[in-house]
């Protein structure tokens, strides 16, 4: 069984949860919400449940909901800091039935960042804040997947400026180690093909447009092919992602946040998921914030939370078999 949580109730989230249970509720995957009955109950049938194992029963006829209990009631479109810990309660119980077992895996719904840390939410969103309750901070990595694309930032939420400060050998050699193994665990890639990009334009031209490639970049490529991994680069990010480039690797390693994020969103936008690799626990989301200028119109389109929720089932598959 799967779980979702809440997200932000004044958000697109209960609308696009709506909608996607009405897609599943006849072929599943089955999921089971944890969040407040009430942001539901006027869209679809919702049945609280106690022990997650009931959803399976309940989930063709009304979504099975783990209650949890909002502070506001809120506006839609109108973010409210009362209601953060519902937020943050959702996640940490959702995580705690994916580390027991209960659950094979969890989705989270979009949450705002400025709501939870306004409420003293010590972690710059979701991804951090799992690897601390899964005990393994530092070992997250972001990658996005697309029907086109997969795609992992090295450095992620940061100033551009301070990515390039970020930026390290040791950083892309870690990274690039969790992704291989996440590739091979949870995606059945047996033999990953990774492509880096170059940081500079023309990944530097030899030099002559920066020596981040020489430097940084290519002693971290040499290092992971000693280690037996295919790993192409650093490659020009201008061309790294038409049809034909694509086709030659699994993943895309990219220096900084929207060297990754803009060809991925481009081309998937509607169907990006966002996965949690390094954590004992499979995570996905979907690719979206919580848009509140739409929030309450019925306009969210909703493909990439059923593709989050699709992806998760196929990923917990993927890892029992390699267990």
């Amino acid at each position: 069984m799967l779980v979702l949580t809440q997200g932000d109730p004044a958000s697109i989230a209960p609308e696009i949860t709506a909608a996607v249970w009405q897609k599943l509720r006849q072929s599943g995957p089955a999921f089971v919400y944890i969040g407040d009955p009430s942001l539901l109950e006027r869209r679809i049938p919702v049945q609280p449940i106690r022990y997650l194992a009931d959803g399976a029963d309940v989930f063709s006829h009304a979504l099975p909901v783990i209650p949890l209990h909002l502070a506001a009631p809120p506006a839609m479109g109108e973010p409210d800091r009362r209601n953060a810990a519902s937020v943050i309660e959702s996640i940490r119980q959702a995580v705690e039935l994916t580390l027991s077992g209960e659950a094979s895996a969890m989705i989270t719904n979009p949450i705002s960042k400025d709501v939870v840390q306004g409420a003293g939410f010590r972690h710059p969103g979701h991804t951090s804040y799992l690897a601390e309750l899964c005990q393994t901070p530092g070992d997250e990595v972001m990658l996005l997947a697309g029907p086109s694309l997969k795609v992992v930032p090295i450095t992620v939420h940061v100033a551009l400026r301070n990515a390039i400060t970020q930026l390290s050998t040791d950083l892309i050699i870690r990274t690039a180690r969790t992704v291989a193994a996440g590739l091979r665990r949870d995606f059945g890639i047996p033999h990953p093909r990774l492509a880096f990009a170059g940081l500079n334009p023309h990944a530097g031209e030899h030099g002559l447009m920066g020596d981040e490639e020489q430097n940084i970049i290519i002693p971290a490529l040499n290092t992971l092919r000693q280690e037996g991994m295919t790993a192409s680069g650093p490659l020009p990010a201008d061309t790294m992602f038409t049809p034909h480039a694509r086709s030659q690797y699994d993943v895309a390693l990219c220096m900084y946040h929207d060297q990754g994020l803009i060809p991925l969103k481009t081309l998937d936008m509607a169907e990006g998921v966002n996965v949690t690799l390094g954590l004992p626990i499979i995570r996905t989301s979907p690719d979206h914030g919580t848009a509140f200028d739409i929030a309450g119109q019925n306009k969210a389109d909703p493909r990439s939370l059923e593709a989050a929720i699709r992806l998760a089932a196929t990923l917990a598959e993927n890892r029992r078999k390699h267990a």
